[in-house]
């Protein structure tokens, strides 16, 4: 994987299309919120004050009344970029034509006790060699057609209120210009110039209903070492030396990105609205914890031995299903409040393709594989020593007892299709929401009926053994009577459903039927519907070494480390016939995948642990 990129671009030329492509974003945060830096240096996208929130800078989703943070050279110039190792700090080098080199350094910055209580992010600017001219500017948008934005002259200087939001510059060498509050568009700008050894600020901070405090911007020159740090500290604490170590840090770190810090939400992805597809209409909203993406994250941080995060993630979601139980809800906000609130923007969507939406309509459905996320969330926690509380024991001996009486019935399925059915990756998820029941009883950890959970636990496997199989296909099928396949039944390789023959062979079939390359589509008809879903892919190199076949899995996980982005980024799905990325990103999903089939491969093949 690429640590660096070089690109030319030319400030005074216009580009072939609205819309930079989606693989060309990087993405900083600071544990409430996250902003996308494209290679121009332009900030496309960050909410305030958290990731939820609509966003002020959106230019994403909305070319002309988006909002955006500019910060480029004014003549042609190339450019190169990474992260801080070990930091979700981005520095990017620009040199121009003439041979100048300047070096922007960019942080969402955190305090000295943890996430600051506003929005805070700091551009550093210095010159390397020659000189660099720069054009800055900050040009908060509509929040996607809900608010418009004006300027106020105040005695510490022009800022921009939006809706709630209130917007300032503040700055050392950044030359802003006299603002024109009369112009059409609201913005705030200047000029950065560089030589040898210069150093400059550019620091746009940011409050929602809320005062707005202007920092001294030492003191964010302070913060930006000061958030480089912390983030090396937090990567230390990170326990993983086996292979594709590089990737794999660098997916913990975007996980990261996407852990909301004020509840232990764990975020699905970074943004709304990125389409699937070019034809548009699959847009969603993923700006909410999934009790799903929650269960392999913690699954995944218990195995790195990271603590905080594990015990934040297990406590908010048991706190949330108590309390608004007494079912699990599929996802919910990020306060733990579940939320049917889907509404259309007046936006047109990246590169035009529509619709924007706040919201997703998942919600209220009924997915069976959501209780064995549940309880795969509390057999993690406690196979690392750890002991549960008397509530969310309760807790868990109820819902158990609910699996044992709900999974007879069709439901949503993984993907939440609209269509109700019998699918077979439900019920394994049944099966595997009643196997962890067992093991937490028998352990002490739970309460209740162990004997009725491992009667009903075995019935599923029958209805599975019996039902979910197609001896004529050679694979597990999407649901009984069907010939469709569903590559979320890869996931119950790793759950110890099936590691043998009939995954093996559900497999191939996969491959075969909607395989494209090392990428795979979701679902029986889904190349028609959207692009390759990268997680599918992650699966089946796990599914590989579960069942045995270590050096084809190893051989596509090199393979697939070519899918991320020039800073490891991850999106939701790819085009397989160009590498293009589509959906929402960072996608959590797509890098908690990576980091399962990685940890899962050095488990089962010790060959490949160096």
């Amino acid at each position: 994987m690429p640590s660096v990129v070089d690109v030319m671009a030319d400030p005074n030329s216009a580009p072939e299309m609205p819309g930079e492509p989606l693989e060309s974003y990087a993405a900083i945060g600071d544990g409430r919120t996250i902003a996308l830096v494209g290679l121009r240096g332009q900030i496309d996208w960050m909410p305030v004050p958290d990731i939820g929130a609509e966003p002020v800078f959106a230019r994403l989703l909305d070319d002309a009344r988006g909002g955006c943070i500019e910060l480029e050279p004014t003549s042609p110039y190339s450019v190169r970029r990474r992260y801080l190792p070990g930091t979700n700090v981005l520095e990017t080098t620009f040199t121009t034509e003439a041979g100048g080199v300047a070096k922007v350094t960019d942080a969402l910055v955190v305090g000295i006790a943890g996430r600051l209580p506003w929005c805070e992010l700091a551009r550093r600017i210095e010159g390397v060699h020659g000189t660099v001219d720069f054009a800055w500017g900050v040009r908060p948008g509509t929040m996607l057609g809900t608010a418009s934005p004006w300027m106020e002259a105040t005695e510490r200087g022009a800022i921009i209120r939006c809706g709630a939001a209130t917007v300032a510059v503040v700055g050392e060498g950044h030359a802003p210009e006299e603002p024109d509050g009369t112009a059409e568009i609201v913005q705030l700008r200047g000029r950065v110039s560089t030589r040898e050894g210069s150093r400059s600020l550019l620091v746009v901070v940011a409050t929602h209903d809320e005062p707005l405090r202007l920092p001294d911007p030492a003191n964010v020159d302070v913060g930006i070492d000061r958030t480089i740090e912390n983030w090396r500290i937090w990567s230390r604490e990170f326990s993983y030396e086996g292979p594709w170590a590089d990737a794999v840090q660098r997916s913990a770190l975007a996980l990261k990105l996407l852990v909301y810090a004020p509840s232990g939400a764990i975020v699905a992805a970074g943004t709304t609205s990125l389409p699937e597809t070019g034809r548009g209409g699959k847009n969603w909203d993923y700006r909410f914890a999934w009790v799903r993406d929650l269960a392999y994250t913690v699954h995944s941080l218990v195995r790195f031995g990271l603590r905080e995060e594990t015990h934040a993630a297990l406590s908010w979601l048991s706190r949330a299903i108590r309390a608004n139980g007494p079912d699990p809800h599929v996802f919910y906000g990020l306060d733990g409040t579940p939320t049917d609130r889907v509404e259309e923007r007046e936006a047109p969507g990246w590169r035009g393709i529509g619709p924007v939406v706040v919201g997703n309509p998942a919600q209220g459905q009924l997915q069976l594989g959501v209780y064995g996320d549940v309880f795969a969330v509390c057999r993690s926690y406690v196979e690392a020593g750890n002991i549960l509380d008397q509530g969310t024991a309760r807790l868990l001996a109820q819902l158990a007892d609910r699996v044992c009486d709900l999974w007879r019935r069709p439901d949503a399925g993984m993907w939440e299709l609209p269509e109700q059915r019998h699918y077979v990756s439900s019920k394994m998820g049944c099966w595997q929401a009643l196997e962890d029941a067992v093991y937490l009883c028998e352990r002490g950890q739970i309460p209740g009926g162990g004997e009725r959970w491992a009667t009903e636990r075995e019935r599923v496997r029958a209805w599975v053994d019996a039902h979910g199989w197609n001896d004529d296909i050679g694979a597990y099928v999407m649901a009984p009577g069907s010939p469709d396949l569903d590559a979320s039944v890869l996931l119950h390789a790793m759950s110890g459903f099936d590691r043998g023959d009939r995954m093996s062979r559900t497999i191939d079939a996969l491959g075969e039927r909607f395989g494209a390359g090392d990428l795979l589509y979701r679902y029986s008809g889904a190349a028609q519907e959207e692009h390759t879903f990268l997680a599918c892919a992650f699966w089946r190199a796990s599914a590989l070494a579960c069942v045995g076949r270590h050096g084809e899995a190893v051989a596509t996980m090199d393979r697939l480390m070519g899918t991320a982005n020039d800073v490891g980024i991850l999106p939701e799905m790819i085009d397989a016939s160009d590498g293009a990325f589509w959906g929402n990103l960072p996608q959590a999903l797509s890098h908690l995948a990576l980091v399962g089939a990685a940890l899962t491969i050095a488990e089962l093949a010790p060959e490949v642990r160096s």
